[in-house]
């Protein structure tokens, strides 16, 4: 659920396997943006050095022009809804998803950005400023809200570190199998 660059000394090798297992595996193998496949980000945090030292800037933009076309968000049997960073307050059904122009790149505010960067927050109620200066924190009560008036089951997302392998905020769990309606 994105970040596959900037992550070490191998980024081109990683994103290359997880293309190639897209190729050999495209009915099932699935890959979301996250905030790092964004040149504005991975031009500061490693990628961009890589592509440079090891092949050339060409590389990278190529690279850029595909993460530009990176679905944001999945839907997995209409119960969760997968992306990188979280909710946006202008998030109010799944069609604004599904109607994001591709290629993008990725802006300042707005809702492209929040399903990137956005995270939970423990102790916010509604939503909260982002230590990041980017996007937004939002309380159990948005999630709630959300899965509510979508019926949904769950969000599952990957923007944070949990030592733990995963976490769960509002007490939410499901298992489902894939659909790709948003993708």
């Amino acid at each position: 659920m994105g970040d596959y660059v900037d992550r070490g000394k191998q980024s081109l090798e990683t994103i290359c396997l997880l293309l190639a297992y897209k190729i050999k595996y495209p009915e099932n193998f699935f890959l979301l943006r996250g905030n790092h496949e964004s040149a504005s980000i991975n031009r500061i945090y490693g990628f961009y050095d890589e592509c440079k030292r090891r092949f050339n800037v060409r590389l990278w933009k190529t690279f850029t022009d595909s993460f530009n076309c990176l679905p944001v968000a999945a839907l997995v049997d209409d119960k969760i809804l997968c992306m990188h960073g979280g909710l946006s307050p202008d998030l109010t059904n799944l069609d604004q998803i599904r109607n994001i122009t591709r290629p993008a790149d990725v802006p300042d505010s707005g809702l492209l950005c929040d399903l990137l960067w956005s995270d939970p927050g423990k102790d916010v109620k509604g939503w909260g400023m982002n230590d990041r200066g980017v996007s937004y924190t939002f309380g159990a009560d948005k999630v709630s809200e959300f899965l509510m008036k979508n019926d949904m089951d769950l969000i599952c997302r990957a923007h944070q570190v949990s030592k733990f392998c995963f976490n769960f905020f509002c007490h939410k769990i499901a298992l489902y199998g894939l659909d790709i309606s948003l993708m």
